[in-house]
């Protein structure tokens, strides 16, 4: 049974060669997996997070469900105008490993 320190879901942003930013929030908690948040994202509160991506992969894990997420590429274009924004993988209930 999870408790209130368990962060069950996972997201993960995938980079698609462009530099983009992401925002994140979720209803409950939330933190950045394996990378240093300074140097990768600015978790802006234990609900929220921000960065930006160009290549490869950022994860988080969070509890609670995932409220938003809005991508934008180098020039603010946002799916589905823009092909270059980050794809965005989540899973619930994914175990810690």
């Amino acid at each position: 049974m999870p408790t209130e320190d368990t962060l069950p879901n996972l997201v993960t942003i995938v980079g698609r060669g462009v530099p983009s930013n992401y925002e994140l929030s979720v209803e409950g908690r939330i933190r950045m997996v394996g990378a240093n948040p300074a140097e990768e994202a600015t978790i802006v509160s234990d609900r929220a997070a921000e960065g930006t991506i160009d290549t490869g992969v950022q994860r988080f894990r969070f509890s609670g469900e995932l409220a938003n997420v809005r991508l934008v590429d180098w020039n603010g274009a946002s799916p589905p105008e823009s092909p270059d924004t980050p794809t965005v993988h989540i899973d619930y209930n994914v175990p810690d490993r």
